[in-house]
């Protein structure tokens, strides 16, 4: 698939599935167990942000986090996808930040509620440009990074992903079916941590592609 038509596939998406906790030191930094199957969330396309964008804090929240993620983009539809042919149903990749307000999510964790206010306000997925399947020769081993105003706090490997690439795409398709231009987030190595109005965040697969944005309050809008 062409770089061209690549960029084209968030049009095309419905949906972005988030999958948590897979890194186990960033689930023992949250003091969440190590979890035995993929714990999954759904993100709004509307969350989208592309490169160069300005991150929204809400006016409520104080206490939203970075969490910098490889991002999967399925090529064609999947549904009950065997894991010896899910890599085919890849498009490419790209690097993705879920952003998370944090204390909206511990009081929907503390009241068994789902995560929807925390993960998919507006501009809570900043996003890079897709990189082509071709590009991304190995992403079991790519190098995650994300600085705060230059001071770096991610930076780990998707190797120590728990649940690697084929496995997510053949368990998510088996339980919902994946369209083009949907998205996967593959989950957070170690390091997360807050972000405040006026500073910039850097991030990037190391050697791949490289994305900023700034951080700012929600501005309150009639539209």
């Amino acid at each position: 698939m062409s770089t061209a038509s690549c960029q084209k596939l968030f049009e095309l998406g419905t949906k972005i599935i988030g999958v948590g906790r897979n890194y186990a030191a960033h689930a023992k930094e949250l003091g969440n167990a190590v979890p035995k199957a993929p714990v999954l969330f759904l993100k709004p396309t509307s969350s989208y942000l592309k490169n160069g964008g300005t991150i929204e804090i809400p006016h409520s929240e104080n206490s939203l986090h970075h969490e910098v993620e490889l991002a999967v983009v399925i090529a064609k539809k999947a549904r009950d996808v065997p894991e010896s042919s899910a890599m085919d149903y890849v498009a490419g990749y790209a690097l993705a930040l879920d952003m998370t307000a944090r204390d909206l999510q511990s009081t929907a964790k503390s009241a068994g509620l789902p995560w929807t206010l925390a993960k998919g306000q507006d501009t809570f997925t900043p996003i890079s440009p897709i990189l082509p399947k071709t590009a991304v020769p190995n992403p079991d081993d790519l190098e995650l990074w994300l600085k705060v105003d230059e001071e770096i706090r991610q930076k780990g490997s998707t190797k120590d992903m728990i649940f690697k690439l084929p496995f997510l795409i053949s368990y998510i398709s088996s339980l919902m079916t994946l369209f083009e231009g949907d998205v996967i987030l593959t989950g957070t190595p170690q390091g997360v941590g807050p972000v405040k109005e006026g500073q910039k965040i850097t991030a990037g697969i190391t050697g791949l592609v490289d994305v900023e944005f700034n951080v700012d309050k929600r501005k309150r809008s009639g539209n």
